[in-house]
């Protein structure tokens, strides 16, 4: 693998990882509000959700350490997880939301 390539992969991962630990963050505050609202449901969307970014954490080391012929592929699925649950924690901060000003 050129350095060239290398540096790419690294800036690549990099950006992956950055968005992977936005959405952890995000997902703990949610967390945090859904216990102080008492809200059940949310609670254990959130919990799964987080279950959810742990295997996609494993799957970054596996990222990190794939050979040029699977990386892409794997890159892929990653982001396409990461986006999935972007949306998901979206969903969930709005029942929240909904929970907390139930007239709007």
């Amino acid at each position: 693998m050129s350095t060239d390539s290398k540096a790419a992969r690294e800036a690549i991962t990099d950006k992956i990882k950055s968005q992977a630990r936005i959405v952890r963050a995000k997902l703990e505050t949610l967390k945090a509000k859904a216990e102080s609202a008492k809200a059940g449901a949310e609670l254990t969307t959130i919990m799964d959700l987080l279950a959810a970014k742990k295997a996609i954490d494993r799957q970054l080391d596996t990222l990190q350490k794939s050979t040029e012929k699977i990386y892409e592929q794997t890159r892929a699925d990653i982001e396409l997880r990461l986006a999935e649950l972007e949306k998901s924690a979206q969903a969930v901060e709005a029942e929240l939301a909904a929970i907390h000003n139930p007239e709007r």
